[in-house]
């Protein structure tokens, strides 16, 4: 029984997404947009307005899994897992970490910026304890039948600085990061290249139901934000214009462990929390296919696994399991140990707190 993941640097390479990007105006669309640019600082929001990049919340929703390219010191992994939810009726979220100190959270959602209505992506969370959140939106697109792309910037440090580029094909994904590496190059160059594809859309759907998603609601007018700053990064909670704090919809699911075999855990092993949205076993017969409904995972020290908050969660039903990493290969498979009830069911209401708990007591033969 084997999944293959580098979980414990994974987020460190994302975490390093916290950038400043660029912004120009959008080309592609200014013919379909002109009535609406001809004074839509007085314009309303409504549904029959053309929203630039408003195609994107069609794409998004669904549990996402692919390799990262990097080519940082920090190098490249086999996967990346996210679970892109709506969390209201114009705005789609996923959550990710590490471990208390390192955590990822991205976001997309209908801005009032430049006197028009366009998409924003804000991409925040903790890097090593310090707390980063970074806000691009959308200058150019090109949505076509078969496939869309999207480039985001940030609108303050312009686009030879850095940016990001998110092309959907069928059921697959790329986002592209490009930097240059703090003003150190002309150009940008790669810094990070997920290559992702969609491996479950059945976990969203009470969520679209719930929200009637996606719909052309505002929700933030960015219109004099970034007014005085050198770039749309922030660096702490209380001057960041969209906190996490203040994301609607989430929950916290408090997750605790308990480990009985091996008697004698060894502090410095790993342990691996897995939230899936559908059980990983039938019985006792382990199921791979359902690795794809994996929602959360952290991986933990031995020493340190008694508890872990998964914050900024999307409510919904889950099932845990627990594994200690016995041979310490970021792995879990024969010889490791794992809850022996396996699938720990529990539910997470909106905006609400639950928790879980599974005892580690069973050797994987």
């Amino acid at each position: 029984m084997t999944q293959s993941k580098s979980i414990s640097t994974l987020i460190f390479s994302i975490a390093l997404l916290l950038f400043s990007t660029s912004c120009k105006k959008n080309n592609n669309n200014d013919d379909d947009n002109t009535d609406n640019n001809t004074d839509s600082c007085a314009v309303a929001l409504t549904a029959s307005y053309n929203v630039e990049g408003f195609g994107i919340l069609n794409k998004l929703p669904g549990i996402w899994n692919g390799p990262v390219y990097s080519p940082t010191p920090l190098g490249s992994y086999p996967e990346w897992i996210v679970d892109f939810r709506p969390i209201s009726a114009g705005q789609i979220s996923a959550k990710n970490e590490l471990d208390s100190l390192n955590d990822i959270f991205m976001s997309f959602f209908i801005v009032k910026y430049d006197c028009d209505y366009k998409m924003a992506f804000r991409n925040g969370g903790g890097f090593a304890g310090n707390v980063r959140s970074s806000y691009m939106i959308l200058d150019s697109l090109n949505e076509g039948t078969q496939e869309s792309y999207y480039r985001f910037v940030d609108p303050v440090s312009g686009g030879t600085r850095v940016y990001t580029e998110i092309t959907f094909k069928d059921d697959s994904l790329i986002m592209h990061t490009y930097t240059n590496q703090y003003n150190t190059l002309q150009e940008p160059v790669t810094h990070m290249r997920w290559t992702a594809s969609l491996r479950d859309a059945s976990s969203t759907q009470n969520a679209i139901t719930h929200h009637g998603y996606p719909e052309k609601i505002l929700t933030k007018d960015f219109s004099t934000t970034f007014d005085g700053l050198s770039e749309a990064v922030f660096y702490n909670s209380s001057t960041d214009p969209y906190p996490e704090t203040e994301q609607p919809y989430l929950g916290v699911s408090t997750i605790n462990v308990n480990i009985t075999n091996p008697a004698s855990p060894d502090p410095a092993k790993k342990i691996l929390y897995i939230i899936t949205t559908q059980p990983l076993f039938s019985g006792m017969v382990f199921n791979s296919a359902n690795l794809k409904y994996r929602s959360r995972y952290v991986l933990v020290s031995a020493a340190n696994s008694t508890s872990f908050n998964f914050n900024y969660m999307h409510p919904g039903t889950y099932y845990l399991n627990a594994v200690y990493d016995a041979n310490g290969d970021l792995n879990f498979n024969s010889g490791d140990y794992i809850n022996s009830n396996f699938d720990i069911p529990f539910t997470l209401t909106a905006e609400g707190t639950t928790s879980a708990t599974a005892t580690i007591n069973f050797q994987i033969p």
